[in-house]
């Protein structure tokens, strides 16, 4: 697999993935990783839809998505790999799919126990997923698209990892 950015986004495919990231990083496939879009077919068509047609887009549980990323060649065609919770893409690492960095672009959540900016909204949970990838080498950045200055999760979150 020729995986050229990780990124968590709870809002899957949408503009900044196809105007910023997909042209910045010359993306040919998008492969969506989430448990219900992969398991509800209304979703999942909506997405793809979202795609532009020469790109691909694949939707997969973290447990399909982690086998078949096991089993893939290197090389490929590059690609953007997009969970839409950390502990999702926590998930994955443990079961084999390793990668160096991880991307946070936006996260909602309802029960925010730190707000690291307007588009990043942490959980306990989160945090300890966080806490989880640092310990086993991830570097973690939180930028929404290409242009902006990329911020340290560790520096953004000092005194509270």
């Amino acid at each position: 697999m020729n995986c050229v950015l990780v990124r968590v986004d709870n809002r899957l495919v949408h503009g900044q993935i196809i105007e910023a990231w997909a042209p910045y990083l010359k993306i040919a496939r998008i492969i969506v990783v989430d448990d219900e879009a992969a398991n509800d077919f209304f979703r999942a068509t909506v997405i793809k839809m979202a795609v532009p047609s020469e790109m691909t887009v694949e939707i997969r549980s973290v447990e399909d998505f982690v086998r078949e990323a096991l089993g893939e060649a290197p090389g490929g065609a590059r690609s953007l790999v997009l969970f839409s919770r950390i502990w999702d893409a926590l998930r994955a690492y443990a079961l084999g799919f390793v990668f160096q960095k991880l991307n946070i672009g936006n996260i909602y959540n309802d029960d925010c126990r730190h707000r690291l900016s307007a588009c990043v909204l942490l959980s306990d949970e989160d945090l300890d997923s966080i806490r989880s990838l640092l310990q086993r080498g991830v570097n973690i950045e939180v930028r929404r698209v290409p242009r902006e200055r990329p911020v340290n999760i560790t520096e953004a979150l000092k005194g509270i990892l």
